[in-house]
Protein backbone atom coordinates (compact mmCIF):
# COMPACT_ATOMS: atom_id res chain seq x y z
CA UNK A 1 0.00 0.00 0.00
CA UNK A 2 1.41 3.37 -1.03
CA UNK A 3 1.98 6.02 1.63
CA UNK A 4 0.48 8.97 -0.21
CA UNK A 5 1.61 11.40 2.49
CA UNK A 6 5.13 10.86 1.16
CA UNK A 7 4.10 11.21 -2.46
CA UNK A 8 1.73 14.19 -2.51
CA UNK A 9 3.33 17.64 -2.45
CA UNK A 10 4.00 18.91 1.08
CA UNK A 11 2.82 22.36 0.01
CA UNK A 12 -0.53 21.01 -1.15
CA UNK A 13 -0.98 18.93 1.99
CA UNK A 14 -0.31 21.99 4.15
CA UNK A 15 -3.10 23.99 2.49
CA UNK A 16 -6.34 23.98 4.47
CA UNK A 17 -9.56 23.10 2.63
CA UNK A 18 -11.89 26.01 1.93
CA UNK A 19 -13.89 27.02 4.97
CA UNK A 20 -16.72 28.08 2.67
CA UNK A 21 -16.97 24.62 1.11
CA UNK A 22 -16.86 23.08 4.57
CA UNK A 23 -20.21 24.67 5.38
CA UNK A 24 -21.66 23.93 1.95
CA UNK A 25 -20.96 20.25 2.58
CA UNK A 26 -23.00 20.38 5.80
CA UNK A 27 -26.08 21.25 3.73
CA UNK A 28 -26.11 17.97 1.80
CA UNK A 29 -29.50 16.32 2.21
CA UNK A 30 -30.89 19.14 4.40
CA UNK A 31 -34.12 20.18 2.67
CA UNK A 32 -35.35 22.16 5.67
CA UNK A 33 -32.48 24.64 5.56
CA UNK A 34 -32.73 28.25 4.41
CA UNK A 35 -29.31 28.99 2.95
CA UNK A 36 -27.68 32.42 2.96
CA UNK A 37 -24.30 31.05 1.99
CA UNK A 38 -24.07 31.23 -1.79
CA UNK A 39 -21.74 33.81 -3.30
CA UNK A 40 -23.34 33.90 -6.71
CA UNK A 41 -26.26 35.78 -8.29
CA UNK A 42 -29.67 34.15 -8.00
CA UNK A 43 -30.59 35.59 -11.41
CA UNK A 44 -30.48 33.48 -14.56
CA UNK A 45 -28.09 34.68 -17.24
CA UNK A 46 -30.12 37.12 -19.38
CA UNK A 47 -31.77 35.49 -22.39
CA UNK A 48 -30.05 37.58 -25.07
CA UNK A 49 -26.68 36.49 -23.68
CA UNK A 50 -27.72 32.84 -23.71
CA UNK A 51 -28.95 33.24 -27.30
CA UNK A 52 -25.52 34.45 -28.39
CA UNK A 53 -23.96 31.25 -27.02
CA UNK A 54 -26.65 29.07 -28.59
CA UNK A 55 -26.13 30.69 -31.97
CA UNK A 56 -22.38 30.21 -31.74
CA UNK A 57 -22.93 26.48 -31.19
CA UNK A 58 -25.49 26.22 -33.99
CA UNK A 59 -23.07 27.97 -36.33
CA UNK A 60 -20.33 25.46 -35.53
CA UNK A 61 -18.12 27.82 -33.54
CA UNK A 62 -16.80 25.05 -31.32
CA UNK A 63 -13.09 25.35 -32.03
CA UNK A 64 -10.22 26.67 -29.91
CA UNK A 65 -9.83 30.42 -29.95
CA UNK A 66 -6.49 32.18 -29.74
CA UNK A 67 -4.82 31.68 -26.38
CA UNK A 68 -5.61 35.21 -25.24
CA UNK A 69 -9.25 34.96 -26.34
CA UNK A 70 -11.03 36.20 -29.44
CA UNK A 71 -10.02 39.63 -30.62
CA UNK A 72 -13.70 40.54 -30.74
CA UNK A 73 -14.10 39.89 -27.01
CA UNK A 74 -10.82 41.51 -26.04
CA UNK A 75 -11.86 44.63 -27.95
CA UNK A 76 -15.21 44.67 -26.13
CA UNK A 77 -13.42 44.32 -22.77
CA UNK A 78 -11.08 47.17 -23.67
CA UNK A 79 -13.96 49.43 -24.73
CA UNK A 80 -16.05 48.53 -21.69
CA UNK A 81 -13.29 49.14 -19.12
CA UNK A 82 -12.48 52.48 -20.73
CA UNK A 83 -16.15 53.49 -20.83
CA UNK A 84 -16.94 52.42 -17.28
CA UNK A 85 -13.72 52.89 -15.31
CA UNK A 86 -11.40 55.10 -17.41
CA UNK A 87 -8.90 52.28 -17.98
CA UNK A 88 -7.02 52.03 -21.28
CA UNK A 89 -5.60 48.67 -22.34
CA UNK A 90 -4.68 47.49 -25.83
CA UNK A 91 -6.75 44.44 -26.79
CA UNK A 92 -3.88 43.15 -28.93
CA UNK A 93 -1.40 42.48 -26.15
CA UNK A 94 -2.64 43.76 -22.77
CA UNK A 95 -5.76 41.63 -22.20
CA UNK A 96 -6.14 37.89 -21.57
CA UNK A 97 -9.50 36.13 -21.42
CA UNK A 98 -9.33 33.57 -18.61
CA UNK A 99 -11.34 30.69 -17.20
CA UNK A 100 -13.11 32.75 -14.56
CA UNK A 101 -11.72 35.44 -12.32
CA UNK A 102 -9.98 32.74 -10.28
CA UNK A 103 -7.65 31.87 -13.14
CA UNK A 104 -6.93 35.57 -13.62
CA UNK A 105 -5.77 35.74 -9.99
CA UNK A 106 -3.72 32.57 -10.36
CA UNK A 107 -2.05 33.84 -13.55
CA UNK A 108 -0.98 37.07 -11.90
CA UNK A 109 0.46 35.48 -8.77
CA UNK A 110 2.26 32.66 -10.57
CA UNK A 111 3.75 35.08 -13.08
CA UNK A 112 5.02 37.64 -10.58
CA UNK A 113 6.01 35.66 -7.49
CA UNK A 114 9.36 33.95 -6.99
CA UNK A 115 9.98 31.51 -4.13
CA UNK A 116 10.34 33.50 -0.92
CA UNK A 117 8.61 36.63 -2.24
CA UNK A 118 6.03 38.11 0.11
CA UNK A 119 2.47 38.86 -0.96
CA UNK A 120 0.45 41.25 1.23
CA UNK A 121 -3.16 40.10 1.55
CA UNK A 122 -5.75 42.17 3.45
CA UNK A 123 -8.19 40.05 5.42
CA UNK A 124 -10.98 39.16 5.75
CA UNK A 125 -11.04 38.38 2.04
CA UNK A 126 -11.79 35.69 -0.49
CA UNK A 127 -10.11 32.41 0.28
CA UNK A 128 -7.88 31.82 -2.75
CA UNK A 129 -5.11 34.44 -2.50
CA UNK A 130 -3.06 32.79 0.25
CA UNK A 131 -3.15 29.21 -1.09
CA UNK A 132 -2.25 30.35 -4.61
CA UNK A 133 0.65 32.35 -3.19
CA UNK A 134 1.87 29.27 -1.30
CA UNK A 135 1.57 27.10 -4.41
CA UNK A 136 3.78 29.62 -6.23
CA UNK A 137 6.40 29.37 -3.47
CA UNK A 138 5.56 32.78 -2.10
CA UNK A 139 4.85 33.82 1.47
CA UNK A 140 1.39 35.21 2.30
CA UNK A 141 1.54 38.21 4.65
CA UNK A 142 -1.91 38.84 6.09
CA UNK A 143 -3.02 42.30 7.15
CA UNK A 144 -6.13 42.42 9.32
CA UNK A 145 -8.51 45.19 8.32
CA UNK A 146 -10.66 46.54 11.13
CA UNK A 147 -14.36 47.17 11.60
CA UNK A 148 -13.67 50.66 12.98
CA UNK A 149 -11.96 51.48 9.65
CA UNK A 150 -14.91 50.11 7.68
CA UNK A 151 -12.72 47.12 6.75
CA UNK A 152 -10.59 49.27 4.43
CA UNK A 153 -6.84 48.81 4.06
CA UNK A 154 -5.13 51.85 5.59
CA UNK A 155 -1.78 53.27 4.43
CA UNK A 156 -0.37 52.72 7.92
CA UNK A 157 -1.30 49.03 7.85
CA UNK A 158 0.29 48.69 4.42
CA UNK A 159 3.52 50.44 5.44
CA UNK A 160 3.86 48.19 8.47
CA UNK A 161 3.53 45.07 6.31
CA UNK A 162 6.10 46.02 3.66
CA UNK A 163 9.56 44.44 3.85
CA UNK A 164 12.44 44.14 1.37
CA UNK A 165 10.85 40.84 0.27
CA UNK A 166 7.45 42.33 -0.63
CA UNK A 167 6.60 41.65 -4.28
CA UNK A 168 2.85 42.07 -4.53
CA UNK A 169 -0.15 43.68 -2.82
CA UNK A 170 -3.58 42.12 -3.32
CA UNK A 171 -6.42 44.66 -3.28
CA UNK A 172 -9.70 42.72 -2.97
CA UNK A 173 -12.24 45.54 -3.24
CA UNK A 174 -15.24 45.62 -3.39
CA UNK A 175 -14.69 43.02 -0.74
CA UNK A 176 -15.98 39.53 -0.16
CA UNK A 177 -17.05 38.94 2.67
CA UNK A 178 -17.40 42.41 4.21
CA UNK A 179 -18.89 44.45 1.36
CA UNK A 180 -16.28 47.15 1.98
CA UNK A 181 -15.10 49.40 -0.83
CA UNK A 182 -12.11 51.68 -1.32
CA UNK A 183 -12.92 55.21 -2.49
CA UNK A 184 -10.68 57.27 -4.76
CA UNK A 185 -9.34 59.05 -1.68
CA UNK A 186 -8.62 55.73 0.05
CA UNK A 187 -6.85 54.35 -3.02
CA UNK A 188 -4.80 57.50 -3.49
CA UNK A 189 -3.35 57.02 0.00
CA UNK A 190 -2.41 53.42 -0.85
CA UNK A 191 -0.93 54.52 -4.18
CA UNK A 192 1.22 57.09 -2.43
CA UNK A 193 2.81 54.35 -0.34
CA UNK A 194 3.57 52.27 -3.44
CA UNK A 195 4.88 54.92 -5.81
CA UNK A 196 8.65 54.77 -6.06
CA UNK A 197 8.76 51.08 -5.07
CA UNK A 198 8.88 47.91 -7.20
CA UNK A 199 5.78 46.50 -5.52
CA UNK A 200 3.06 45.33 -7.91
CA UNK A 201 -0.70 45.36 -7.25
CA UNK A 202 -3.23 42.65 -8.03
CA UNK A 203 -6.56 44.50 -8.02
CA UNK A 204 -9.37 41.96 -7.83
CA UNK A 205 -12.34 43.90 -9.20
CA UNK A 206 -14.84 41.08 -9.79
CA UNK A 207 -17.54 43.09 -7.96
CA UNK A 208 -16.74 46.38 -9.73
CA UNK A 209 -20.32 46.84 -11.01
CA UNK A 210 -21.92 46.02 -7.67
CA UNK A 211 -21.43 49.19 -5.62
CA UNK A 212 -24.19 51.21 -3.99
CA UNK A 213 -24.28 54.98 -3.71
CA UNK A 214 -20.95 55.61 -5.41
CA UNK A 215 -19.08 54.43 -8.50
CA UNK A 216 -16.23 51.93 -8.31
CA UNK A 217 -12.74 53.35 -8.83
CA UNK A 218 -9.85 51.19 -10.02
CA UNK A 219 -6.45 51.86 -8.51
CA UNK A 220 -5.00 51.31 -12.00
CA UNK A 221 -6.70 54.55 -13.11
CA UNK A 222 -4.66 56.67 -10.67
CA UNK A 223 -1.55 58.55 -11.76
CA UNK A 224 1.51 56.33 -11.96
CA UNK A 225 -0.32 53.13 -11.00
CA UNK A 226 -1.13 51.53 -14.34
CA UNK A 227 2.44 50.30 -14.79
CA UNK A 228 2.36 48.40 -11.49
CA UNK A 229 -1.17 46.97 -11.63
CA UNK A 230 -2.77 43.77 -12.82
CA UNK A 231 -6.55 44.09 -12.84
CA UNK A 232 -8.50 40.84 -12.51
CA UNK A 233 -12.20 40.78 -13.24
CA UNK A 234 -14.86 38.69 -14.93
CA UNK A 235 -18.46 38.10 -15.94
CA UNK A 236 -19.73 35.92 -13.09
CA UNK A 237 -21.09 38.54 -10.70
CA UNK A 238 -21.90 41.35 -13.12
CA UNK A 239 -23.93 39.35 -15.65
CA UNK A 240 -25.01 36.34 -13.55
CA UNK A 241 -22.64 34.09 -15.52
CA UNK A 242 -20.95 32.08 -12.76
CA UNK A 243 -21.17 28.74 -14.57
CA UNK A 244 -19.84 30.13 -17.85
CA UNK A 245 -16.36 30.40 -16.29
CA UNK A 246 -15.06 33.54 -17.91
CA UNK A 247 -12.78 36.27 -16.59
CA UNK A 248 -9.96 38.48 -17.79
CA UNK A 249 -6.76 40.26 -16.88
CA UNK A 250 -5.66 43.78 -17.77
CA UNK A 251 -1.93 44.46 -17.42
CA UNK A 252 1.01 46.18 -19.09
CA UNK A 253 2.09 44.28 -22.20
CA UNK A 254 5.37 43.19 -20.61
CA UNK A 255 3.45 41.44 -17.82
CA UNK A 256 0.69 40.16 -20.11
CA UNK A 257 3.27 38.53 -22.38
CA UNK A 258 4.58 36.46 -19.47
CA UNK A 259 1.12 35.65 -18.03
CA UNK A 260 0.08 34.39 -21.46
CA UNK A 261 2.78 31.71 -21.29
CA UNK A 262 1.32 30.33 -18.06
CA UNK A 263 -2.17 30.45 -19.58
CA UNK A 264 -1.00 28.70 -22.79
CA UNK A 265 0.46 25.73 -21.01
CA UNK A 266 -2.11 25.37 -18.24
CA UNK A 267 -5.39 26.22 -19.99
CA UNK A 268 -5.02 26.76 -23.78
CA UNK A 269 -8.04 29.08 -24.03
CA UNK A 270 -11.30 30.00 -22.31
CA UNK A 271 -14.52 28.24 -23.43
CA UNK A 272 -15.43 29.37 -26.94
CA UNK A 273 -19.22 29.59 -26.56
CA UNK A 274 -18.77 31.55 -23.32
CA UNK A 275 -16.67 34.09 -25.18
CA UNK A 276 -19.41 34.72 -27.74
CA UNK A 277 -21.92 35.13 -24.93
CA UNK A 278 -19.60 37.61 -23.20
CA UNK A 279 -19.38 39.79 -26.31
CA UNK A 280 -23.16 40.14 -26.24
CA UNK A 281 -23.09 40.84 -22.49
CA UNK A 282 -20.66 43.71 -22.84
CA UNK A 283 -22.34 45.19 -25.90
CA UNK A 284 -25.95 45.07 -24.75
CA UNK A 285 -25.98 44.06 -21.08
CA UNK A 286 -25.99 47.44 -19.32
CA UNK A 287 -29.77 47.36 -18.62
CA UNK A 288 -29.40 43.88 -17.10
CA UNK A 289 -26.64 45.09 -14.81
CA UNK A 290 -28.68 48.13 -13.76
CA UNK A 291 -31.66 45.93 -12.91
CA UNK A 292 -29.63 43.45 -10.88
CA UNK A 293 -27.72 46.18 -9.04
CA UNK A 294 -30.98 47.91 -8.11
CA UNK A 295 -32.44 44.67 -6.77
CA UNK A 296 -29.30 43.84 -4.77
CA UNK A 297 -29.41 47.32 -3.29
CA UNK A 298 -33.02 46.79 -2.20
CA UNK A 299 -32.05 43.50 -0.55
CA UNK A 300 -28.97 45.09 1.03
CA UNK A 301 -31.06 47.73 2.77
CA UNK A 302 -33.62 45.14 3.84
CA UNK A 303 -31.17 42.65 5.34
CA UNK A 304 -29.02 45.24 7.14
CA UNK A 305 -32.11 46.85 8.67
CA UNK A 306 -33.42 43.42 9.61
CA UNK A 307 -30.18 42.33 11.27
CA UNK A 308 -29.90 45.59 13.20
CA UNK A 309 -33.53 45.28 14.25
CA UNK A 310 -32.77 41.86 15.74
CA UNK A 311 -29.88 43.36 17.71
CA UNK A 312 -26.79 42.69 15.61
CA UNK A 313 -24.10 45.27 15.05
CA UNK A 314 -23.79 45.26 11.27
CA UNK A 315 -21.38 47.21 9.11
CA UNK A 316 -23.11 48.98 6.21
CA UNK A 317 -21.80 47.22 3.08
CA UNK A 318 -21.23 49.43 0.04
CA UNK A 319 -20.33 46.73 -2.48
CA UNK A 320 -20.70 43.07 -3.52
CA UNK A 321 -23.75 41.22 -2.11
CA UNK A 322 -22.85 40.28 1.47
CA UNK A 323 -23.68 41.48 4.96
CA UNK A 324 -21.08 40.89 7.68
CA UNK A 325 -22.74 41.14 11.09
CA UNK A 326 -20.82 40.99 14.37
CA UNK A 327 -22.01 37.99 16.42
CA UNK A 328 -19.54 38.25 19.31
CA UNK A 329 -22.17 39.58 21.74
CA UNK A 330 -23.75 36.13 21.85
CA UNK A 331 -20.73 34.50 23.47
CA UNK A 332 -20.12 31.96 20.71
CA UNK A 333 -17.26 31.61 18.27
CA UNK A 334 -18.11 32.33 14.66
CA UNK A 335 -18.09 28.65 13.78
CA UNK A 336 -20.16 27.63 16.82
CA UNK A 337 -22.69 30.36 16.04
CA UNK A 338 -22.97 29.19 12.42
CA UNK A 339 -23.22 25.52 13.38
CA UNK A 340 -25.87 26.09 16.03
CA UNK A 341 -27.84 28.40 13.75
CA UNK A 342 -27.83 25.62 11.17
CA UNK A 343 -28.69 22.81 13.58
CA UNK A 344 -31.22 24.64 15.75
CA UNK A 345 -32.83 27.10 13.35
CA UNK A 346 -32.18 25.64 9.92
CA UNK A 347 -30.40 28.72 8.57
CA UNK A 348 -27.01 28.42 6.88
CA UNK A 349 -24.43 31.23 6.97
CA UNK A 350 -20.64 31.17 6.62
CA UNK A 351 -18.43 31.81 9.69
CA UNK A 352 -16.16 34.80 9.32
CA UNK A 353 -13.12 32.65 10.06
CA UNK A 354 -13.52 31.06 6.62
CA UNK A 355 -12.05 34.34 5.32
CA UNK A 356 -9.14 34.62 7.75
CA UNK A 357 -8.54 34.39 11.48
CA UNK A 358 -9.58 38.02 11.88
CA UNK A 359 -13.08 36.96 10.86
CA UNK A 360 -13.63 35.63 14.36
CA UNK A 361 -16.74 37.24 15.81
CA UNK A 362 -18.45 37.68 12.43
CA UNK A 363 -20.48 35.68 9.93
CA UNK A 364 -21.02 36.27 6.23
CA UNK A 365 -24.60 36.44 5.01
CA UNK A 366 -25.31 36.58 1.29
CA UNK A 367 -28.23 38.65 0.04
CA UNK A 368 -28.12 37.11 -3.44
CA UNK A 369 -31.56 35.73 -2.62
CA UNK A 370 -35.12 37.02 -2.90
CA UNK A 371 -36.49 39.33 -0.21
CA UNK A 372 -39.02 36.63 0.67
CA UNK A 373 -36.22 34.12 1.22
CA UNK A 374 -34.29 36.63 3.33
CA UNK A 375 -37.39 37.48 5.39
CA UNK A 376 -37.93 33.84 6.33
CA UNK A 377 -34.28 33.50 7.30
CA UNK A 378 -34.34 36.65 9.44
CA UNK A 379 -37.41 35.37 11.28
CA UNK A 380 -35.60 32.15 12.15
CA UNK A 381 -32.42 34.01 13.12
CA UNK A 382 -34.36 36.27 15.49
CA UNK A 383 -35.98 33.30 17.24
CA UNK A 384 -32.58 31.59 17.49
CA UNK A 385 -30.75 34.50 19.14
CA UNK A 386 -33.66 35.19 21.48
CA UNK A 387 -33.29 31.64 22.82
CA UNK A 388 -29.52 31.84 23.41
Amino acid sequence: MLDYSKIISDTVQDIKPSGIRKFFDLLDGRRDVISLTVGQPDFITPWHIRVAAIESLENGKTYYTSNAGTMELRTEISDYMHRRFSLSYDPKDEIIVTVGGSEAIDLCIRTLVNPGDEVIIPQPSFVCYGPITSLAGGVPVYVETKEENNFKLTPEELKNAITPKTKLLVLPFPNNPTGAIMTREDLEKIAEVLRGTDIMVLSDEIYCELTYGREHVSIASLDGMRERCVVASGFSKTYAMTGWRLGYTLAPREVTKQMLKVHQYAIMCAPTSSQYAAVEAMRNGDPDVDMMRSEYNRRRRYIVAGLRGIGFECFDPEGAFYAYPNVSRYGLSSEDFARRLLDEAGVAVVPGTAFGDCGEGFVRISYAYSVEHIAKALDRIEKFVNNL
